[in-house]
């Protein structure tokens, strides 16, 4: 039980200091200490929704949330992470092509920490609802926030600085977490592990120091590596659970 709520701390502070609530790398652990799936979803949305707030409010207090940025790709994925979390379907090899497309931002990315690029440039609002919606559908479907898809797409295109995607990442994460929570209790209600509320604070403190630091104390290339980090382990999660 130690183990497991030491895990989950440092995931949660990996991840919120990067404006990500961390349900794959929960479902990650979850998986290596053998909990069942039906248990593994829910409980990893719950304690996503904790850090991913946490982490925004963060970025909030440090100025970096845009709201511009941030409605076009709300607007299409709450409704259809709420539709995805009623969906139930065998999403392994689902799983594994997604994770190829991670692999491949995670590649760019790392370019893109040796350039130190930090221009932006605008989000069209066609854009932002069709890669909102899709992004929304499939977190809602597999468990997650959808921030290990939307950071690097955000990233990639240049719709916004690190700490500026970090932010709005974070809010998204929670909106989606909520969401597809909300879906899985229409479907026929939800089950979370043993000793829950441990769990749950575990994240929470992790979360906390996280965002602190993301927000506050890394440079930007610091954060770069340790998203880099953070889409290693997601990626791998979904090839090998």
């Amino acid at each position: 039980m130690v183990v497991l709520l030491l895990f989950l701390a440092i995931i949660a502070f990996l991840y919120s200091s990067v404006g990500h609530g961390g349900a794959s790398g929960y479902l990650a652990v979850m998986a290596m200490m053998g909990v069942a799936p039906a248990i593994m979803k829910p409980s990893a949305l719950v304690m996503n929704l904790a850090v991913s707030l946490f982490s925004f409010i963060g970025f909030y207090r440090a100025g970096h949330f845009k709201f511009i940025l941030f409605w076009p790709f709300a607007i299409a994925s709450v409704p259809l992470a709420y539709l995805g979390g009623t969906m139930t379907l065998s999403d392994s090899i689902y799983k594994k092509i997604l994770a190829i497309c991670i692999l491949i931002s995670i590649f760019r990315l790392i370019f893109q920490i040796r350039q130190e690029q930090e221009e932006t440039k605008p989000i069209s609002t066609l854009a932002g609802l069709a890669s909102g919606g899709a992004i929304g559908l499939i977190s809602g479907m597999i468990g997650i926030g959808g921030g290990i898809v939307l950071t690097p797409l955000m990233l990639l295109m240049r719709w916004a600085t690190l700490k500026q995607t970090a932010a709005v990442s974070a809010l998204f994460i929670f909106v989606n977490s909520l969401s597809g929570l909300y879906g899985q209790l229409q479907k026929g209600g939800i089950q979370v592990t043993d000793n829950f509320q441990w769990s749950v604070a575990a994240t929470i403190i992790g979360g906390l120091l996280g965002s602190y630091y993301g927000s506050q104390k890394f440079n930007v290339p610091t954060l770069r590596y340790l998203l880099a980090i953070g889409l290693v382990i997601a990626s791998a999660k979904l090839i090998f659970t």
